[in-house]
């Protein structure tokens, strides 16, 4: 419910209680005078008169709660609003039906049965604030319930936003050190690095703002990081990644793929000058996009037993931030291989 929409609505209840009130109290009071032998006219006018005060007064007791709604340790100021109301009501009914119905002997059952009268006008007017404060913390629960789910949609999407920013600079670190051995022994292939460093960054910067992308989008980014780490580590880089057909129309977040393959690039490469396969399968499982990267890596290598696993651990963070589930991100080691395979729910 919008916030412009809640006044409106809450208009329109309070008329319609006070409707309810008046012509429920008219016929309930009628009808019990009649069936004490009161003549009909004479019922229905008192009925009239009396039900029309008492709606009056619980329109303004839930007018005034409206307006100020006093907290837990002034609940007696709302007894005493109602208190007064009857009494007031109760006074205005006495002398309405002594101005409306000249008769003495009718004026001495109305005085007999003030009690009663007074009773009924605080249960009804009582029903009126009690609903009127239900509902006022109703819609106060409502509305620290949407601040907080905002609040915490803000700081989630701002964890976002500086998980993908510290992956960034330590990519471009390693890209601009390539760069700079490349500039004295190939200065061509250093310019044609730049420029494909230049496309993958202004590629980024447009997927920033971009919580789900297509498949095939990010395919495509990922070949521009390709592009670059072939330039840094020439043919010792191979990546074969094989895509089902039937599942290009998938979405998963963006840049999610990068860091795991990041991630296998850098261990998979390490103390070794020979050729390294990396395998990129993905396919489709109930309903769920698996992305598997597969990479060679050596368990005794010194550089894998000091990694901080930022990688894995910032992609972990980014799925439970947008998915709300930790198992979506599964790593094993097998013998020589290292396996991430992540799980995007479609």
């Amino acid at each position: 419910m919008s916030q412009s929409s809640q006044p409106i609505l809450r208009h329109r209840s309070l008329l319609l209680s006070c409707a309810i009130i008046f012509g429920g109290w008219t016929i309930v009071q009628s009808i019990t005078l009649f069936w004490y032998e009161i003549p009909l006219y004479i019922a229905i006018i008192d009925s009239i008169i009396s039900a029309a005060t008492i709606t009056v007064a619980c329109y303004v007791v839930a007018n005034a709660l409206h307006y100020y709604q006093p907290g837990n340790e002034k609940v007696l100021y709302i007894l005493v609003w109602v208190l007064s109301l009857s009494v007031f009501s109760i006074v205005i009914i006495r002398y309405g039906i002594g101005w409306s119905i000249p008769n003495n002997d009718y004026q001495q059952f109305v005085d007999y049965s003030i009690l009663l009268r007074f009773l009924a006008a605080s249960l009804l007017i009582g029903w009126m604030a009690l609903m009127n404060v239900l509902w006022n913390i109703q819609q106060n629960n409502s509305e620290s319930e949407k601040r907080k789910v905002d609040a915490e949609k803000i700081a989630r999407e701002a964890e976002l936003y500086n998980l993908r920013q510290q992956l960034q600079p330590h990519f471009l670190f390693n890209s601009l050190n390539s760069v700079i051995a490349l500039i004295s022994t190939k200065p061509e292939q250093a310019r044609t690095m730049v420029f494909q460093l230049s496309d993958f960054l202004r590629g980024t910067l447009h997927k920033d703002d971009q919580k789900l992308l297509g498949l095939m989008e990010e395919v495509e980014h990922l070949q521009l990081y390709l592009d670059i780490e072939k330039v840094r580590f020439g043919h010792r880089l191979n990546v074969d990644i094989h895509i089902d057909e039937t599942i290009r129309d998938s979405q998963l977040p963006a840049m999610i793929v990068q860091p795991l393959l990041e991630n296998a690039i850098k261990y998979g490469l390490y103390d070794t000058i020979s050729q390294v396969d990396i395998k990129i399968n993905v396919q489709r499982k109930d309903n769920m996009l698996m992305i598997q990267i597969s990479n060679p890596f050596d368990p005794e290598n010194i550089h894998i037993q000091k990694s901080s696993g930022f990688g894995l651990r910032s992609v972990e963070r980014r799925l439970f931030l947008i998915y709300g589930r930790t198992d979506l991100l599964q790593t094993r080691a097998e013998k020589e291989t290292f396996t991430a395979t992540i799980t995007i729910p479609q």
